[in-house]
């Protein structure tokens, strides 16, 4: 198992319009292609007030790549991206880091 940690820098002004195509899309396109995300977060305190972060949750690479693949594909995620996107872009950049988690800091 391994972890994948997102952050989107949202265009300035324009974080609400992702925060609500989570909200009313990609949460559930996520769970049709089998994502496994942790809670979604902002930056309460500190430098980086345009970022949304979340975490999600792996059992292979096969697995991540045939999810992405199947979400990207799906013409909900296609419809919906258009659509927060008619005014221009939303997102400036996202990152991702593939995480490991070190064995004893997993609770069982």
């Amino acid at each position: 198992m391994f972890y994948e940690f997102r952050t989107y820098t949202c265009m300035p002004g324009k974080m609400p319009i992702v925060l609500n195509r989570f909200k009313s899309a990609t949460l559930g396109l996520f769970e049709r292609h089998g994502f496994r995300p942790g809670p979604l977060f902002t930056v309460g305190v500190g430098n980086d007030s345009l970022e949304i972060k979340y975490i999600l949750e792996w059992d292979s690479h096969d697995q991540r790549d045939a999810a992405w693949n199947a979400f990207r594909a799906d013409p909900d995620w296609k419809k919906a991206l258009e659509e927060s996107e008619k005014d221009g872009p939303v997102v400036a950049k996202i990152s991702n880091e593939l995480l490991l988690a070190v064995p004893f800091s997993i609770k069982t």
